[in-house]
């Protein structure tokens, strides 16, 4: 007992830089927050307090709304494509073949990358001259000759599957082997049918499409993704996917080889072990995956700050840029409009948090 308290003023000298950090960022930035949400406070003038107006005022702008409508939109598709991505990724990732550990590295350099920097990236990537109208310009002039690859690649693979099955050979659709002859096959059939003139690249108009533009994705009439978003919810889940792969990587480093045994010994697919043994085995992980995903896209700010006015401000604002721009808005800021959606984005976070806890049980629950 005399050990334990000699311990105690040691252990909170370690934990007292945590505690005070969070004290002041969290504890009272989040209890000012509240205060100015129910004043007349807008940064040049004493706090008055004038009860729920702010709340009113921000749920009437039709900027929240939008703004509301985008950072869910975004959440829920990001965290979704994020978390299918990382454990397919992971999966793939986990078997034991020569040069792993390049492949592992490889993949999670996304991840270390300044988001700022491959948000630049992506800005140059779809500009109208940019890498994906190029792309696109491609396939649309090569469209006959790939398209009579692929065919003909298709028509060997499964004339050889069923010709080895006639032969009563074991042959699998995706047989590498038969699949390497039918590669070859089509691409000496297909440079055959180029040489003689029969199909050959086309002449197309160069792909001119403004991704950064107030165009949207609607459904029933109603504008639900806007093509900027869309951008961003891409660049988004291609740097995010390798940081939740680690969680996966070390979760399914943790299931016994055994239930996959078993699994072989009872003649399940790949398919099967991974939807009935992977994915069950892996719910802790991916419980905590997906509350991350939540709240990390419902806080997202940086590439849109950083994308700015290169895309029309409904097609790109959060609800975290919405609180930006309303406490550093030039002239008289409205900070009790900010501070109450910050206030509503956190209530919105934690009810998201516990509807999943309540559907989406832990293994500790």
């Amino acid at each position: 007992m005399r050990q334990h308290r000699s311990q105690t003023p040691t252990a909170y000298l370690f934990l007292a830089p945590f505690l005070i950090t969070t004290a002041i960022f969290f504890f009272y930035a989040f209890g000012r927050a509240l205060y100015y949400s129910f004043t007349d406070f807008n940064l040049f003038n004493t706090p008055k307090l004038i009860g729920v107006a702010p709340y009113a005022d921000v749920l009437g702008d039709p900027s929240f709304r939008r703004a509301l409508g985008n950072s869910l939109v975004f959440a829920l598709v990001t965290t979704t494509l994020q978390t299918i991505g990382a454990l397919l990724m992971a999966v793939a990732l986990n078997n034991k073949i020569r040069g792993m550990g390049f492949f592992r590295s490889a993949w999670y350099m996304p991840s270390i990358t300044s988001s700022v920097v491959i948000t630049l990236i992506f800005l140059w990537l779809f500009q109208r001259r940019g890498i994906a109208n190029y792309l696109i310009t491609q396939w649309q002039a090569y469209q006959p000759l790939i398209l009579t690859f692929l065919g003909t690649l298709l028509a060997l693979q499964v004339g050889q599957v069923l010709w080895e099955r006639a032969r009563r050979l074991p042959a699998g659709w995706l047989d590498p082997a038969l699949a390497a002859v039918s590669a070859l096959g089509a691409l000496a059939v297909t440079g055959l049918l180029a040489w003689t003139g029969v199909v050959g690249a086309r002449e197309v108009a160069p792909f001119d499409y403004q991704y950064f533009a107030d165009k949207w994705i609607e459904v029933g009439g109603v504008r639900v993704l806007s093509v900027p978003l869309l951008v961003v919810i891409i660049q988004n889940t291609f740097t995010t996917i390798p940081t939740l792969m680690l969680f996966f990587l070390a979760g399914l480093q943790n299931i016994p080889g055994a239930l996959y045994e078993a699994a072989d010994i009872d003649g399940a697919t790949p398919w099967q072990k991974l939807t009935r043994v992977t994915v069950p085995m892996l719910r802790p992980v991916t419980f905590y995956v997906v509350t991350v995903g939540l709240i990390g896209t419902m806080q997202m700010f940086d590439q849109v700050a950083v994308i700015g006015s290169a895309a029309p401000p409904d097609t790109l604002v959060t609800l975290a840029y919405y609180v930006y721009t309303n406490t550093f808005k030039a002239g008289a800021a409205p900070v009790n409009m900010a501070s109450a959606a910050a206030i509503i984005l956190a209530l919105i976070i934690l009810a998201m948090v516990f509807v999943q806890r309540r559907f989406f049980p832990s293994e500790a629950s």
